[in-house]
């Protein structure tokens, strides 16, 4: 897995490509920590690149979404799932916790 980070003025982009299962979750993991310790919430995940994400990486997410809207601090927003990642998150049910979008310039303009 890997993943990149782009700066923009309302949020921060962190595009991951790659598979998110158990092995690379605690990475993913960290690198978002470290985007809240820069004191960015507002966080853009894009997953273009990723083609597989196993319930270790669905539960990096929920934890970020908690430590993202703490406080009203901010959200995490998932952008251009594919049709297998789609999948997985629609099966847990965390379509509802998540505002997903189609491309992350869709995501990025939404904060």
């Amino acid at each position: 897995m890997e993943a990149s980070e782009k700066e923009y003025a309302r949020c921060l982009l962190l595009k991951v490509e790659g598979r998110v299962d158990h092995d690379t979750a605690p990475a993913l993991e960290k690198r978002i920590d470290s985007v809240f310790k820069k004191g960015q919430y507002r966080l853009v995940v894009d997953f273009s690149g990723v083609d597989y994400i196993s319930s270790a990486g669905l539960r990096v997410l929920v934890s970020a979404l908690k430590k993202a809207r703490r406080f009203n601090r901010g959200d995490v927003r998932l952008a251009a799932l594919s049709s297998r990642t789609k999948d997985a998150v629609e099966l847990v049910g965390f379509n509802r916790l998540f505002k997903i979008y189609d491309t992350a310039v869709d995501a990025v303009g939404s904060f």
